[in-house]
C-alpha cells in the first residue's frame, strides 16, 4: 500500500488551501462536519474487525487532508528515528489540541504497531470509542495518579510485550502552553521496566483552538502552522543507567522545538 507520508518529513505543498471553496473550507462547520464523516467511518471500520495498520494510516491520512483544505499548513520531521526493527519503544510528547490523535496515525501506523493511554471514558464516545478497543487502548480514569500510575505499568508492559509501542501524552490533559513541570515522568518509568527504548515528540497544533461547547472543535486558526517533530530514541540502555536523566532530556527536547516554533512567522 502506498502511504501519504512516505518520506521522513513531510510539509503542505504551498497554496494547498487557495482552490476554489477555500473560504468555505475555512469554515468550522465545513470542517466538523468532514472530520466527523471521517470518525464515523473509521469507527464503522472498527465495528467490522478491519481496523489494520493500513486502515489507520488512510483515516488519519484523510483527517490531514481536511485539516489542508482548511487552511493548515502542516510539517513533520524525525520520521527516520522510528524503525520498527529497533522497538517496541514508549513515546511521550506534549498535548495541544485534538489535531495529534487526527494525525499521528499517518505517521506512525506506517512504520510502527502502536496503541494509546487514553481517557477511559473514550472508550465510550461513538466512533472513537470502537477504534480504541479495536487497538487495546490502555485507559485511566484520570481520578486517582497511583490508581493511573499502576495500570499504564501493567497493561503497558504487556502491549510492549506483544511488540506493541505505547504512545502516552504525560500531561494527561490537553495543554495550550508547554510547561515541564505538567509532564510527569510515567512514560520512562514505564521503558525502564520494560526493558525498552523511548522516543520523544513534540508538537503544536493550535490550528485548533478549544471550543465553548465541544473543547475538541474549537474555531479554526489558519495562521497558526502545524508541527511534529520525533526526537532520536533513548535506548533501554540509557534508561536503565538513569531514567531520570532521559526524561529531563525529553523535556529539553520538548522545550526546544516547541519555543523555536513560536518565533517563526506566521502564515
Amino acid at each position: 500500500m502506498k502511504y501519504l507520508i512516505n518520506a521522513d518529513s513531510y510539509d503542505t505543498a504551498a497554496g494547498a488551501a487557495s482552490r476554489p471553496l477555500s473560504c468555505l473550507r475555512q469554515n468550522r462547520i465545513y470542517f466538523l462536519f468532514r472530520m466527523l464523516s471521517n470518525y464515523y467511518q473509521l469507527g464503522r471500520c472498527a465495528r467490522q474487525g478491519k481496523l489494520d495498520s493500513a486502515q489507520q494510516a488512510y483515516y488519519s491520512e484523510q483527517n490531514l487532508r481536511v485539516l489542508e483544505a482548511c487552511g493548515a499548513s502542516i510539517h513533520i520531521r524525525g520520521l527516520d528515528h522510528i524503525k520498527a526493527s529497533e522497538g517496541p519503544f514508549v513515546l511521550v510528547g506534549n498535548h495541544v489540541s485534538a489535531i495529534e490523535t487526527a494525525l499521528l496515525n499517518a505517521m506512525l501506523s506506517p512504520r510502527l504497531n502502536f496503541t494509546y493511554v487514553i481517557k477511559s471514558s473514550l472508550f465510550k464516545t461513538p466512533f472513537i470509542g470502537p477504534a480504541m478497543r479495536s487497538v487495546k487502548a490502555i485507559g485511566v480514569e484520570r481520578e486517582n495518579a497511583r490508581d493511573d500510575f499502576k495500570v499504564i505499568i501493567d497493561e503497558g508492559k504487556k502491549r510492549l510485550a506483544e511488540g506493541c509501542s505505547v504512545l502516552i501524552f504525560p500531561e494527561a490533559t490537553r495543554q495550550r502552553e508547554f510547561l515541564p513541570q505538567r509532564f510527569n515522568s510515567i512514560g520512562s518509568k514505564l521503558a525502564r521496566i520494560a526493558g525498552v527504548g523511548l522516543i520523544p515528540f513534540a508538537l503544536k497544533t493550535d490550528f485548533l483552538a478549544p471550543g465553548r461547547l465541544f473543547r475538541e472543535f474549537g474555531p479554526l486558526c489558519p495562521q497558526n502552522q502545524i508541527w511534529f517533530e520525533f526526537g532520536p530514541p533513548f535506548s533501554r540502555e540509557a534508561l536503565c543507567e538513569n531514567d531520570k536523566e532521559v526524561h529531563r532530556a525529553t523535556l529539553e527536547f520538548i522545550q526546544s522545538r516547541v519555543s523555536a516554533w513560536k518565533q517563526l512567522p506566521q502564515s
